[in-house]
C-alpha cells in the first residue's frame, strides 16, 4: 500500500500545499486500485500530477468541512463535462449524511439530480466497514464540531489510520491500534490553542498513538500555514521519543510505502 499527500494544509490551502487530500494505492494481484480520502480546497490541481482522475476507484470524505470536501465539485465537472464524452459510470463518493445536498448546494444553477448522475453518494456509518478491491476502509465516528470520521485501511496486510480532523476521544484507539503508519491531525499548539473538541495538537496525537499500541510510524498532517511545523513535531516528539522512534511530517507530492 502506497500513500501519496496531494495536500496537507489544515483549515485552509496554504502558500506550500492545498488543504487535505490523500492518494492510496494497492494492489489486487489484476490491477492497481486507487482510493482518495478527502478533496479539499486546491486539491483537485495536484491530485492531478499523481493520477489521471478518470482512474479513481472511490472518494471517501471525512467531513464536510470545505477543507476536506470542497474541490468534489471539480471532480464533478471532470466527469461530467470530459471533451469527447463524460466518463462512464458513477464514481463512488462516501461520506456522512447530507454529503449529496451540501455539494450540490456549492455548485450553483445544478438540476435537481444534483450530482447524483456521475457521483454515487454513499453513506459512511460508525464501525461498519467498507470494501473496495483490496482495501477494506474502517470509518470510526471522532470528536469534532460536526459528524466526522477517521478512516482504517487496510490492504495486503497493512494498516493506514487517517484520523481526519478530530480532538482526543476513546475511538481513535480501534482506529490507531496496530498501524503500519498513523496519520494524525495536528492542527493545534499546546500552550496556544486551548478549545476542546476540534484538533489534536501533536503532542496528543502522539499519547493517542501511544495509548492504542502497536503504532509503527506517527506522521503528523492537517498543519495550518500559521504553525511552525517544527513546533508541531516537538511537541509530538517530547511523547512519542521514548523508544527512539522520529515523528514524521506528511510533505506535500511525496509518496510514502505504508
Amino acid at each position: 500500500m502506497r500513500l501519496t499527500i496531494a495536500g496537507c494544509s489544515g483549515s485552509f490551502a496554504g502558500p506550500a500545499s492545498p488543504a487535505s487530500c490523500y492518494l492510496v494505492t494497492a494492489e489486487d494481484g489484476q490491477r492497481t486500485w486507487r482510493l482518495v480520502l478527502d478533496l479539499g480546497n486546491g486539491a483537485l490541481g495536484a491530485l492531478q500530477r499523481h493520477v489521471d482522475l478518470a482512474t479513481i476507484d472511490a472518494l471517501l470524505l471525512t467531513h464536510l468541512h470545505p477543507d476536506h470536501c470542497m474541490d468534489v465539485t471539480g471532480l464533478y465537472v471532470t466527469r461530467k463535462y470530459r471533451p469527447g464524452g463524460g466518463v462512464p459510470g458513477r464514481l463512488p463518493v462516501y461520506g456522512p449524511p447530507g454529503t449529496a445536498d451540501r455539494l450540490a448546494a456549492a455548485y450553483e444553477g445544478i438540476d435537481e439530480a444534483g450530482m447524483s448522475r456521475e457521483l454515487d453518494f454513499r453513506r459512511v456509518s460508525d464501525g461498519v466497514p467498507v470494501h473496495l478491491g483490496p482495501f477494506v476502509v474502517t470509518p470510526r465516528r471522532v470528536n469534532h464540531p460536526v459528524e466526522a470520521y477517521g478512516f482504517r485501511v487496510e490492504a495486503n496486510g497493512r494498516v493506514l489510520a487517517y484520523t481526519g480532523d478530530t480532538d482526543s476521544c476513546d475511538t481513535l484507539t480501534p482506529l490507531m491500534r496496530d498501524a503500519d503508519l498513523v496519520l494524525a491531525d495536528s492542527a493545534f499548539v499546546d500552550g496556544r490553542d486551548t478549545t476542546p473538541d476540534i484538533h489534536l495538537s501533536g503532542s496528543r496525537a502522539a499519547q493517542a498513538a501511544l495509548d492504542a499500541g502497536g503504532v509503527r510510524r506517527l506522521m503528523l498532517t492537517h498543519i495550518p500555514a500559521w504553525n511552525d511545523p517544527e513546533v508541531c513535531r516537538e511537541q509530538a516528539a517530547s511523547v512519542w521519543r521514548g523508544d527512539g522512534r522520529a515523528v514524521e511530517l506528511a510533505e506535500p507530492n511525496a509518496t510514502y510505502e505504508v
